[in-house]
């Protein structure tokens, strides 16, 4: 049922799309067919509630010549399904048998990894720990053998602890490149956009809201100051609180059978979108939040930050600074940095 869903959902695709800036209008003119601007894509928990929905929709980017699907079960079937549609990309599916991840990650220039166990009631994203963090270490230590130079978008929560410890197994390797790994924190600024735009009866696609600091809870800062628009006190608290726990909402509503899945997905091939246009496609000036290495807080012991970042060929171009904040949102960055700053070393320590 989910995949003739998403059919209906793909005959709006050009106008949803123009919204969301996954495909807009000039993204479409830099795309290319050339082999040149074409390249392997490897998603990493491909059959899950995330993986396949993300799937499809980089099934879809034309940027994409080789569509990569790896998990432990049930991807041979998923790549069937999606190797029957029209685009110009094959699509292959690897399991764990016969070494499967060296084939799904050998020569991928971009990898997406939405793997691990989702969210459940009651649960947070510290919770997920133990055991999303040794598959985003075992798939870390994988990626440093067989595609060390491919761009890393983290996807698996909690991220704020899981992209320091993919950097730290890269590291030990000795391939760690801190402009090719990313915590896919677009979601943040989605949600952002679409819940502003609800409070103030605008399109979405006019509704600009940068999201700073992480992504879960506290951490989640989005400066709403910067929007250009004017909001009361009861609009600036509710706004922040369901920005910052909308993923609760999701699950809650879900009731025991998932977490935000859809919403994830469209916002990982969003993400993946831009770094493939700003890698491959030759496009100038693309920039994406992201959570990264970053020294905007690493005199307060942070050293993975999001913000926007300007994406280039080789990856994080430049990280841009906070920029003018309130006092209000002062006080959500103070409460963001120590909760950040427990959350990598947490990362850091599991993967030493």
């Amino acid at each position: 049922m989910i995949f003739f869903c998403y059919l209906s959902f793909f005959k709006k695709k050009r106008k949803m799309f123009a919204a969301s800036r996954v495909f807009s209008t000039a993204a479409k003119r830099s795309f290319s067919t050339s082999a040149a601007n074409l390249s392997k894509v490897a998603v990493v928990g491909a059959a899950g509630g995330i993986g396949q929905p993300l799937s499809l929709l980089l099934k879809e980017n034309p940027h994409v010549t080789h569509l990569s699907l790896y998990d432990i079960v049930n991807t041979p079937g998923v790549a069937a399904d999606l190797s029957h549609i029209n685009t110009n990309s094959k699509v292959t599916g690897h399991t764990a048998e016969n070494n499967g991840i060296e084939a799904a990650l050998k020569d991928a220039h971009l990898v997406v990894i939405p793997a691990g166990v989702p969210r459940k009631p009651g649960m947070t994203r510290d919770d997920l720990f133990n055991t999303n963090a040794s598959i985003v270490r075992d798939i870390a230590t994988a990626a440093a053998k067989h595609c060390p130079n491919a761009h890393f978008l983290i996807i698996s929560n909690p991220v704020n602890s899981t992209v320091p410890i993919f950097a730290e197994t890269m590291k030990k390797a000795g391939v760690f490149n801190p402009k090719r790994l990313y915590g896919v924190t677009t979601l943040d600024v989605v949600r952002a956009s679409r819940f502003v735009s609800e409070v103030k009866s605008l399109d979405p696609k006019d509704v600009n809201v940068t999201v700073i600091g992480g992504h879960s809870g506290v951490t989640i800062v989005p400066l709403l100051s910067q929007t250009g628009l004017e909001f009361t006190k009861e609009e600036l608290d509710a706004l922040t609180h369901r920005i910052q726990f909308g993923g609760d909402e999701v699950v809650q509503a879900k009731n025991g059978t998932g977490s935000a899945t859809l919403s994830m997905a469209f916002a990982g091939a969003r993400f993946a979108n831009s770094v493939l246009e700003a890698t491959v496609g030759g496009k100038k000036n693309v920039v994406e939040p992201s959570f990264v290495q970053s020294d905007i807080f690493a005199a307060e012991g942070v050293e993975y930050f999001s913000t926007n970042v300007t994406l280039g060929p080789e990856g994080v171009e430049k990280i841009h600074a906070v920029g003018q904040v309130t006092d209000y949102e002062k006080e959500l960055i103070s409460k963001a940095v120590p909760e950040l700053k427990k959350n990598i070393a947490k990362g850091n320590a599991f993967a030493q």
